[in-house]
């Protein structure tokens, strides 16, 4: 049996692997109380730092493409409230698992929706008052997804100023009939110029994310693509599939079927993208990531040490993963947790 009918023979329907845990992982639904005695026994068994994820849902407009959780809204006054209801939210967990206040925080994710729909002082904000709130870890890392078009220098200096390491530039595509149709018009230049301004404030990964399968995509203009993502030199990649949920994202149904690539022409536009990636020496990594490799995620795949949670993949495991925020996901060793949407 070759290769392509290996992949025709297993290209069937199945749950979102980027939403993680994936649904089939979830049986029954956690109570108050059962999650909190997971996380207080969790808590006292281990020695290891947890993990902070928090969901910041606000766009300025619709990806029409996009299955996350998002408030469509130019209203940024919706930003200081929702800050608030963050911090409400960290003062009931230590209130119901005071042990938090003994673990640093070794990994703290800004997600979205656009984190950077927050302004520079409210993401200040935000980090002071986690950090006033629990303590911090010396090997502590920060990371934040970023729409390069609506985000600054100030917000960049704002996220350095608070030890944030990582930043990831959300691209998804730079074909101007692509974007059109998943209404997101984001020149080649704005993210260019986003990325040297990272390197330039000193963080220590630009990160890029790209999405095969999109409406009006072929494999000419993937080629285009990575050979321009490989001249911006990124430190690590994802290259996401597009997840086609209509039935739960209507904006989805504005895509008629003739317009998304399947089966083999869909995977035609990923293995467009991988090779020149792995010609540009990065390293593929799990089913959607990519990486230099003297990046550290890269180095804990060698070493056996990667670890996956909703955050994505990353080289340090923690025991406990607590998700603020809408929708955000929490993880002990025996139990999973997500906020209302």
């Amino acid at each position: 049996m070759t290769p392509q009918d290996l992949f025709a023979k297993y290209d069937v329907p199945v749950p979102r692997y980027t939403s993680y845990p994936t649904v089939p992982s979830w049986r029954d639904l956690p109570t108050t109380g059962s999650w909190v005695g997971s996380l207080n026994r969790a808590l006292a068994r281990s020695e290891q730092s947890v993990a902070l994820y928090v969901h910041i849902p606000f766009c300025e407009s619709l990806c029409t493409y996009c299955g996350c959780n998002t408030v469509i809204t130019r209203n940024h006054g919706k930003g200081r409230a929702y800050i608030d209801h963050v911090f409400a939210e960290i003062d009931w967990y230590l209130a119901h698992c005071p042990r938090l206040r003994e673990h640093p925080v070794g990994q703290l994710h800004l997600g979205g929706g656009t984190p950077t729909f927050l302004t520079p002082d409210e993401l200040g904000l935000l980090l002071d008052g986690i950090r006033d709130r629990l303590p911090f870890g010396v090997a502590f890392e920060g990371s934040i997804e970023v729409d390069p078009r609506v985000t600054t220098r100030a917000h960049f200096e704002a996220l350095r100023a608070r030890d944030v390491t990582r930043v990831s530039l959300g691209v998804q595509d730079i074909d101007p009939e692509v974007q059109r149709l998943i209404n997101r018009h984001q020149p080649l230049e704005t993210t260019t110029a986003l990325c040297e301004e990272a390197r330039a404030l000193g963080f220590a990964s630009v990160n890029i994310d790209l999405v095969y399968g999109l409406p009006g995509q072929t494999p000419e203009s993937s080629r285009v693509l990575a050979d321009a993502i490989v001249k911006l030199n990124p430190d690590r990649l994802a290259v996401y599939s597009f997840a086609r949920v209509p039935w739960i994202k209507p904006a989805q149904r504005k895509f008629t079927d003739d317009q998304i690539p399947v089966g083999a022409e869909k995977r035609l536009l990923y293995e467009t993208i991988r090779r020149p990636l792995l010609e540009a020496g990065y390293l593929e990594l799990g089913l959607d990531h990519f990486a230099r490799p003297d990046d550290a995620l890269a180095v804990a795949a060698a070493a056996g040490r990667l670890h996956r949670n909703f955050m994505g993949y990353t080289e340090v495991k923690t025991d406990v993963l607590i998700g603020l925020g809408v929708s955000a996901i929490s993880e002990s060793p025996d139990c999973y947790h997500q906020n209302e949407k």
